[in-house]
Order: C-alpha cells, then structure tokens, then sequence
C-alpha cells in the first residue's frame, strides 16, 4: 500500500452502466451537465465549441459552473481517449478518471495528483476536493443506477456563508 499524502488522492466506485454510457458521462458536455455541472464548454484550438454530445479531445480548453457556486473552472484537456481514460487541469492540479471493466459493472477510478502542498491548497484542494468528489462520484452511481440525482439544484446556497464546507449534496 502506497503512504497517503497531501500531494494525490483516489476516489473509487464501482458503477453498474456500460463503459460507453460512463465515457459519455465524463467526456461530453451533455454528459457531464447530467449528474455533476450546469454548464460545460470545450473550445479546440479552431475556437468553436464542440457540440453537446462530441467527445472532448486533449489539447481542448474548458468553462466549468455548477449549480450553487457563482465561481467557475478553466482548464485544458490533457488526455482524453475517448473509450476508458481522460485527464485535465483542475484547480491547481490534475484529475484523471480511468475506466475498468469488470464483470458486472465499471470501476471508476478518479485520481487527483500533483496537488500543491500549501496550506491553503491542502485545506482547498485535498480536503475540499476528496470530500467533492466523494459525494459526486455517489451522485454518479445514484443517476446511471437509478435515475436520481442528489446534488441540490432546488434550494439556491449560494449566499449561505461556508455552504459549500458544509451542504453535503452541493
């Protein structure tokens, strides 16, 4: 067992779906607006977005909202092969998310890595991101497994001082 750190973590989730269906979910933007963001934009190096439901493509830059958080996400693409693996820059990092079939259902594997180890980015990034991604990875599952989703978009949090430190279901 590799020692934990402040610097990467992983978060792993078997889901009952098919490996298509869990691509679909991280690598378009419909897909990705279905169970985790309200708004996803990738621009290739031409500068027209891709449409809705193309597969993101490494080299693409990205605008990230969620529902209840006014800020956003920029980022790049780095690797996306379009069946099991992508990765991108993240909030000062990377997160990648491989794919693993097995017999009955797909593992998901979400790495975060090359975390800075400040701090802020340790409170900010390793703990806020663990515990996000935590709760996104299950809101996953619940939408592909039983077509539900957990998150909150019916209350607005926004103005609810360190409402996302403590809304499970941001």
């Amino acid at each position: 067992m590799s020692n934990l750190s402040f610097d990467c973590f992983n978060k792993k989730i078997f889901i009952k779906a098919s490996m298509e269906k869990l691509y679909w979910c991280w690598g378009t933007s419909e897909g990705i607006c279905a169970w985790f963001l309200s708004s996803a934009i990738y621009t290739p190096a031409n500068g027209q977005h891709r449409k809705a439901d193309e597969n993101i493509q490494a080299g693409d830059n990205y605008t990230w909202k969620w529902h209840n958080w006014d800020g956003e996400e920029n980022g790049k693409v780095l690797k996306a092969n379009g069946k099991d693996f992508l990765e991108i820059t993240f909030a000062d990092s990377k997160v990648s998310v491989s794919l693993e079939e097995h017999p009955t259902a797909v593992l998901v594997t979400l790495k975060q890595h090359e975390i800075p180890t400040d701090e802020k980015s340790k409170l900010n990034i390793h703990h806020g991101c663990s515990n996000g991604w935590t709760f996104w990875l299950a809101n996953l599952k619940a939408y592909l497994e039983h077509g539900i989703l957990l998150n909150e978009t019916e209350f607005d949090l926004r103005n609810i001082p360190l409402s996302g430190y403590e809304f499970v279901n941001m």
